[in-house]
């Protein structure tokens, strides 16, 4: 159960990058929520400007440092993982 819900959970990150990703339409806007999160001026025109999909992106490291796990905890995204394991606690 566990290994499922780790693939499913990754799955899941991966698809909220994506969709935070897809939500600053813009590359104006792109560029400026990667510096709001910590990336270099350069590295967020770069991938501000890339042609990838939004799914290809979405699992770059640029995405994957900026928006974390910690991060999209913090946005109120758990890890499905860490709530089975809250909620199915073996006592």
């Amino acid at each position: 159960m566990e290994s499922s819900l780790r693939k499913m959970d990754k799955w899941y990150r991966r698809r909220l990058r994506m969709v935070k990703w897809k939500q600053w339409k813009h590359s104006t806007t792109k560029v400026t929520k990667l510096t709001q999160l910590g990336v270099s001026k350069y590295k967020a025109q770069e991938w501000a400007h890339t042609r990838k999909s939004y799914w290809h992106t979405a699992k770059s490291w640029i995405l994957s440092t900026t928006l974390s796990n910690d991060y999209l905890k913090h946005l109120g995204y758990p890890s499905l993982l860490a709530e089975y394991k809250r909620v199915c606690v073996k006592t």
